[in-house]
């Protein structure tokens, strides 16, 4: 270990201020660095890039403007420099009392030069593209109504025969009105006709890996460059990718362009999730923590050495304050400057819990109250992490967690031919049943806890794991693949080229097919559950990676996304983008709520490879009465009773067909579906009450600060349990409350967390019986009560 280590058990300096990094102006430039062991720190301007050891003229070897930091208060080294550095690079160079001297890149970098060897001083302003200050999120009322499409940057445009000028760039999201050579729209313009609401894209901050400047520059021939990587492999972690832009060499532009991909998502009402990665970067010594504050931003383990939870050989430690501080703001930098919607935490069960707590509490507060979050609730190995963000960690805490437990249950293992419900395995109808009710009575107090999924960029995609399955692998002449590579040898192109993963299928009736089936069946089991629906890019494409399933650095002939299935496999397209209008159309499919699905959602049947639910008496406010869900896994068709109702029940998806609209229709007490398929039914029209009202609670405490402070509410008739203040008003705190239109009174506790501290006065109640839309009420805090305030601490209006 570091002679310079940091002995976390002792008080260490820390800093609370938001201006950490380079402020800049055309006047003056600030730089402020945490490096509180440093006997003395520099900053040190460079006029070149770092990626050539000579300098643009001949000869010259750029060693860097020397300028020294002066240390203040919070372990803070700061210089301020009253001249225009605008294109300069900059590094700190950090002196310890053994002499030990470190240079590194700035931790809080916002923009860096090829493949990230130095920091780059610009201008933000002008990397704004044209209307950036008009740009607006599109809006999320409720995390039901999210349906999430995970996709990679260069996956979206990198095959030879997408059509698109910018493959493999952010800049090809804002290619407009490109169509496959049948003529249907592919590129941005297929995800809007899909109907998703979200694009999560896999790691677009800078990672390591892949070699910025092409595979022909002079730094290709570092061992660890690659041509492709998922981008799990972070470096600076407030700086886009450098490989997504179409010239890396220029600091700027990568900036420029994915605002412009986010600009071109949100124009076409798609709201942007990015995939980070705070827990584990690629490279300890060569990163830009460890070499300015030795061993602080890792954890370790009980032998002192660098805990491995991550599997690559470090964790962040997410524990310690400026670790913790850090994230924050990072996430707060991406929200605010690029308009960044959502985040998707890898390895969150690395991250300690009161962390993203305070994520998704703050951000929402201080940024964007409609944020969505969600992460993977496990590790990639051992930890001595106590407060690990696990499955059920997240109950009331305003992020959800993947569940596989529901993936597992639908599809089997993630690699090899184990089999679940949708796959034919016997005996999964109860794990079926629990994915479905949004794993209420499970691992969430919520439906919106829960990200339920068949299948992510991990293991086998969705069509290749079905082929696994059915023991086609073989037949199919998928390669056997291993690091991107073939494993005996040979080209990837040509195996992919002579692979069939498509083998047996008839054209005249790709909905007939088994394996079709079994896919449609998977995801739709997915797109009809209460809970956060999450699909991966291709999937209604029929996407296969050829049997490869970790394509981290796989070459594009696995991973590119082939515009052209669109055309042989439209059937498909058009069942997934049914039943996304369908979920989208209809509240009863997203319900906000505990309670509200207690009441609502009652199972049929959930025997014999057969699920059956209803969703009843207008349930969410939908107009439909009453709707019923039935899954077969059975390879044969079954019968299925029905409830009694005094109409017809009007069919709107079933094997031939996903739509918003009845196609046909049952008079019988009894219906027939399918083998492998599934059907939606409705009963009637009806005329629903409201959905709910709401209780709009304002919370003002004279010292301004909100942090940690929820309301644990009772009654609401929809979801009770800990409410979050989700947006500064007016100098006050806002929750909104929705409840039943019938009720009268709502209970509640203002508290500090969990229970660290509450209001001195109990339980609460608030009248709301007086009006049908809502009512608005007013909290002071104690400290105004108790001051001699006469005012009704509780103010109520309609």
């Amino acid at each position: 270990m570091n002679s310079n280590y940091i002995n976390t058990e002792k008080e260490i300096e820390i800093y609370t201020g938001k201006d950490l990094g380079l402020t800049y102006t055309a006047d003056y430039s600030l730089f402020k660095v945490w490096v509180p062991t440093a006997f003395t720190v520099s900053l040190v301007l460079y006029q070149t890039d770092g990626n050539n050891i000579e300098g643009v003229v001949s000869g010259y070897r750029d060693s860097g403007r020397i300028v020294n930091m002066q240390r203040q208060e919070g372990g803070i080294w700061q210089a301020r420099l009253h001249e225009d550095l605008k294109g300069m690079y900059y590094m700190y160079r950090a002196v310890f009392e053994d002499g030990t001297l470190n240079e590194a890149a700035d931790p809080y970098a916002k923009a860096v030069s090829a493949n990230g060897v130095r920091s780059a001083i610009v201008d933000l302003q002008d990397t704004d593209p044209e209307g950036w200050d008009q740009d607006v999120s599109p809006a999320l009322p409720h995390p039901s109504d999210a349906v999430i499409y995970e996709l990679h940057v260069r996956d979206f445009s990198a095959a030879a025969d997408s059509g698109m000028r910018y493959k493999g760039k952010f800049k090809a999201f804002t290619e407009f009105g490109l169509k496959n050579s049948a003529g249907q729209a592919i590129g941005i313009d297929h995800l809007a006709e899909l109907g998703i609401t979200h694009v999560h894209l896999m790691p677009v901050s800078d990672f390591q890996t892949v070699n910025e400047l092409g595979v022909n520059s002079e730094r290709s021939a570092e061992p660890f460059f690659t041509e492709y990587n998922w981008g799990y492999d972070p470096q600076h972690y407030n700086v886009p990718e450098g490989s997504y832009s179409t010239n890396p060499s220029d600091p700027g532009t990568r900036i420029r362009e994915m605002k412009e991909m986010v600009q071109a998502l949100h124009s076409k009402g798609i709201s942007v999730i990015m995939d980070v990665v705070y827990n584990h970067t690629y490279s300890v010594e060569k990163g830009p923590f460890q070499p300015l504050v030795p061993d602080y931003f890792y954890r370790h383990d009980y032998t002192g050495r660098f805990s491995n939870g991550s599997g690559v050989g470090n964790e962040l430690a997410t524990e310690r304050p400026m670790v913790r501080k850090y994230i924050k703001d990072s996430l707060a930098y991406w929200a605010s400057e690029y308009h960044i919607d959502g985040f998707r935490f890898d390895l969150m069960g690395l991250m300690d819990s009161v962390t993203m707590r305070e994520i998704a509490e703050e951000l929402r507060l201080e940024v964007n109250s409609g944020l969505l979050l969600y992460g993977e609730p496990w590790t990639g190995g051992d930890s001595p992490l106590a407060t690990k963000t696990l499955k059920g960690v997240q109950k009331g805490k305003g992020y959800a967690v993947f569940n596989d437990n529901f993936r597992s249950a639908i599809k089997g293992d993630s690699d090899g031919w184990g089999k679940g419900f949708a796959t034919g395995e016997y005996g999964k109808e109860g794990a079926v049943a629990s994915g479905i009710k949004g794993a209420i009575h499970e691992f969430t107090d919520s439906p919106v806890e829960t990200v339920n999924y068949v299948t992510a960029h991990d293991n086998l995609n969705l069509w290749d794991k079905v082929l696994a399955t059915q023991g086609l692998r073989q037949a199919a002449r998928l390669p056997e693949l291993e690091n991107g590579r073939l494993k005996y040898g040979g080209s990837v192109e040509a195996a992919v080229a002579a692979a069939d993963p498509y083998i047996g299928m008839d054209p005249d009736d790709i909905l007939g097919n088994e394996t079709v089936r079994r896919t449609l069946l998977a995801n739709g089991m997915i797109l009809t559950s209460q809970g956060i629906p999450f699909l991966q890019a291709g999937d209604e494409l029929l996407r296969s990676k050829y049997g490869d399933h970790n394509s981290y650095r796989s070459p594009d002939a696995v991973n590119a996304i082939r515009w052209e299935n669109k055309g042989k496999f439209l059937p498909v397209f058009e069942y997934y983008k049914g039943l996304i209008a369908l979920r989208s159309g209809h509240p009863a499919f997203r319900l906000h709520g505990r309670q509200e699905i207690e009441r609502s959602l009652e199972f049929l049947r959930c025997d014999g490879e057969v699920v059956a639910y209803l969703l009843k008496n207008n349930a969410g406010g939908d107009v439909w009465n009453n709707i019923v869900v039935i899954f077969n896994a059975n390879p044969g068709p079954v019968s299925q009773r029905l409830p009694e109702t005094d109409s017809c029940w009007n069919i709107v998806v079933d094997h031939t067909a996903a739509r918003t609209d009845a196609f046909r229709s049952v008079q019988d007490p009894e219906v027939q579906i399918e083998g492998l398929s599934m059907m939606v039914l409705y009963d009637k029209y009806g005329q629903p009450e409201p959905r709910s009202k709401v209780i709009e609670i304002r919370y003002e405490r004279p010292d301004g600060d909100y942090r940690g402070w929820n309301l644990w509410v009772w009654g609401t008739g929809i979801q009770d349990g800990q409410h979050d203040f989700r947006q500064m008003e007016d100098g006050g705190a806002v929750a909104r409350i929705e409840v039943l239109p019938e009720t009268s009174s709502v209970g509640y506790i203002l508290r500090l967390n969990d229970w660290e501290e509450k209001d001195s006065a109990g339980d609460r109640f608030i009248d709301c019986s007086g009006s049908r839309e809502g009512v608005k009420v007013t909290i002071r805090d104690r400290e105004q009560e108790n001051s001699g305030d006469k005012n009704d601490p509780l103010q109520m209006t309609s």
